[in-house]
């Protein structure tokens, strides 16, 4: 029996050499081309960057002409004196050798956002955000505090104090390329006092301006209806926003006053997507504006920031990279500087500028229409005698604090060193509440009114802040002494603002952020009780009003500070706070970050025009 020939093999196996060989020349050809393609992104980049620099060479060139006078451009002419240059920082920074555009400056929330939308926020987190992507006419040098021009080149000041008059430099615009001019100032003014938008705190600031004019495409003119000391901060500090992106919310300001991130302006940075932007994302991301007017561009690529309620989990995040900063507490701190993994690639600083804040307590005088124990000025006296602010900073802050005897820093010229912190004590305070009518009945160590009501007082506060959290601890210790029962109520951010709102506490503790010379209308003056305003707890006085009223009117320092001065002392007197204290910023920074230094108002770390930056070769 025959058996058939098997069918040969080689034309399979050369089949499959021939298909290996052509995977292998078609990887060799797909390596290659990546090759090309990562070749010709790094061309790119280079020219991308050389573009950058010829441009702000040119932005350079183009800015000292403007602030050089005809006649100083003659050979025999004297120099003219330099106008002040509000990037004069930024450029020192990039004529570093290690300067380098790129990288994302990475920062963290401790708490969630509720919106970063301009005029509606009101918290500094908000704030700070904002603070890359709106900008104003006029900005405060960091070293000498003085007055410099941001999107206004000069200004005037006319000799009744009453008009002030800006010019604007040449070629700004917004970051979707749209001119920015005079009437977008104007319009900004008119929009913040459009009484549809839910702006009250700031809008009672500008009830001083009785107009704003745009006289030409680059002059614009502010005029007030009486002096007022801070009107060259309030007109240069108001921030512009663009006329074309915000008039069309003047048809739908309920959904303006209800939105999230319409945050849109002129600034080093830009919200990607103002219109679709949501505080349940977990974070504020924000990208180089890549139309910038300035002569100096900001050295990030992106600055990012996470929301980290947890202290644990934004020293965790810090140690390993995920953040360039971590503001530590007392006690952390301390122990911190003695560690090593963390002293390799950080450095500490500890800092307290002339704009620090400080914290309080706000005892409310009225709630739900009816006046509460604190309206009792013996009441607020001795709480304030009951709240021991030196066992506060040196247990819970270690010494990393100062007490804070009024709204204005003890360096301050507003600041009375003739006013100081009530003494007396357990003693002095149990005197003030018994003529109050608050007696221990009953023989269980609790004060009662004449009615046999009790003591008893519940305090909110952050509860994401563990520093505030030991502090309200500590108080209840102090305050059960006395007899007062006191509950403490940790609360949300975003609770406690509706509570604030709503004048629905019976005491808070909070802190306000502080400034060169701070207005304290807002927060004390009775005409801010309804409507809005910052008096939070119904503090009614007409001697302080008319010191507050007084010390906003008068231009001449001097005199304003006398003002002040009577103002600060019955701010003591009267104890509608319990000042607590004014904290060191005890900030750790990571050493990928170059140019980091102090100046007069604090770390340049928030600063803009943006100074600091990442070299290439700390990425």
């Amino acid at each position: 029996m025959n058996r058939p020939e098997s069918s040969p093999r080689w034309p399979l196996w050369l089949a499959f050499v021939f298909v290996v060989a052509l995977l292998l020349l078609v990887m060799v050809q797909s390596d290659r081309q990546w090759q090309r393609m990562t070749e010709m992104l790094r061309v790119l980049d280079e020219q991308s960057a050389d573009l950058r620099q010829m441009r702000a060479a040119v932005r350079t060139l183009e800015d000292r002409l403007r602030r050089a006078p005809a006649d100083a451009l003659a050979a025999d002419a004297p120099a003219a004196p330099a106008a002040p240059d509000a990037f004069a920082r930024a450029r020192a920074a990039a004529a570093q050798p290690d300067f380098a555009l790129g990288g994302t400056f990475l920062r963290t929330f401790g708490t969630g956002l509720k919106t970063i939308t301009p005029l509606i926020s009101s918290d500094a987190y908000a704030s700070e955000v904002q603070g890359y992507v709106l900008e104003t006419l006029l900005t405060r040098d960091a070293d000498t505090l003085q007055w410099q021009g941001m999107l206004a080149e000069r200004w005037e000041v006319s000799p009744d104090g009453l008009v002030f008059t800006f010019q604007l430099r040449p070629g700004l615009q917004f970051s979707d390329g749209s001119p920015l001019t005079a009437d977008d100032v104007r319009f900004s003014y008119e929009f913040l006092m459009n009484e549809a938008i839910a702006a009250p705190r700031l809008r009672a600031y500008y009830e001083r301006v009785r107009k704003v004019e745009a006289i030409d495409a680059r002059t614009v003119r502010f005029t007030f209806d009486a002096p007022y000391f801070n009107a060259l901060e309030l007109a240069g500090g108001m921030e512009v926003l663009s006329r074309k992106f915000y008039e069309p919310w003047l048809k739908k300001t309920r959904e303006f006053n209800e939105s999230r991130g319409l945050l849109f302006g002129s600034g080093p940075y830009r919200l990607a997507d103002p219109l679709n932007w949501r505080p349940d994302q977990g974070r504020v991301e924000l990208e180089r504006n890549p139309r910038y007017w300035a002569p100096v561009e900001p050295g990030f690529d992106h600055i990012s920031w996470r929301v980290m309620e947890n202290d644990s989990a934004r020293l965790a995040a810090f140690r390993n990279g995920e953040t360039d900063l971590y503001s530590a507490r007392p006690r952390e701190y301390r122990q911190l500087q003695n560690d090593a993994q963390l002293s390799a690639h950080a450095r500490n600083f500890e800092y307290m500028s002339p704009t620090a804040g400080y914290s309080w307590i706000g005892w409310n005088q009225s709630r739900g229409g009816k006046p509460t124990r604190f309206a009792d000025v013996r009441v607020r006296r001795a709480m304030t005698l009951l709240t021991d602010v030196e066992r506060i900073i040196n247990e819970i802050f270690l010494g990393y604090a100062v007490p804070a005897i009024s709204p204005f820093a003890a360096g301050s010229p507003q600041h009375d060193p003739a006013v100081t912190l009530p003494t007396g004590g357990l003693e002095e305070a149990r005197k003030l509440l018994a003529e109050a009518g608050y007696a221990e009945r009953n023989g269980d160590g609790i004060l009662r009114d004449e009615k046999g009501k009790p003591f008893e007082f519940e305090l909110v506060f952050f509860q994401n802040n563990e520093d505030t959290r030991q502090i309200v601890l500590l108080l209840r210790d102090l305050y059960a002494r006395a007899g007062i029962v006191m509950k403490p109520v940790p609360t949300e951010w975003a609770v406690m603002l509706e509570r604030m709102n709503q004048r629905d506490f019976d005491a808070i503790t909070l802190g306000w952020t502080s400034g060169i010379e701070v207005d304290i209308y807002q927060m004390f003056h009775s005409s801010q009780i309804d409507g809005g305003g910052d008096n939070f707890i119904s503090h009614r006085s007409a001697p302080l009003d008319a010191a507050i009223d007084a010390a906003r009117a008068e231009t001449d320092e001097a005199r304003r500070m006398q003002h002040w001065h009577e103002a600060e002392r019955l701010l003591v007197q009267d104890a509608p706070y319990t000042f607590l204290v004014r904290g060191k910023s005890l900030v750790f920074v990571r050493d990928r970050l170059a140019n980091v230094q102090p100046t007069r108002l604090g770390l340049n770390l928030l600063a803009v025009p943006v100074e600091i930056y990442i070299p290439a070769a700390r990425r």
